[in-house]
């Protein structure tokens, strides 16, 4: 590792890399990464936007702060497809997620 790299720098690079090799079972990246904490951030994101919306903030500034996970979004998508054991369920139910949490 880097000496120059922050503490926890390859742990966190770690977490994306290895999701876009496809090195992490399907369970965890559906399950764990996409349903369980995808959710959770889309979630927290729609609440502070519509917050600050509510206490006078521009619309630019809500639509921003809502769709900012969008990003995270499309990356659990593609590993989902990269995952394996390849599921057409799995990848079903991925599409649908991203549909209803980039409304959410």
């Amino acid at each position: 590792m880097n000496r120059l790299a922050p503490a926890g720098a390859g742990r966190v690079t770690g977490f994306f890399a290895r999701r876009w090799r496809g090195e992490v079972p399907m369970r965890t990246v559906l399950w764990s990464d996409m349903l369980a904490r995808g959710t959770a951030v889309n979630i927290l994101a729609t609440f502070v936007a519509m917050l600050a919306a509510s206490q006078g903030s521009p619309t630019w500034a809500a639509a921003a702060i809502h769709f900012s996970p969008l990003p995270y979004n499309l990356f659990l998508f593609a590993a989902v497809g990269r995952a394996s054991p390849r599921s057409r369920v799995a990848t079903v139910l991925a599409t649908v997620w991203l549909c209803a949490m980039t409304i959410v």
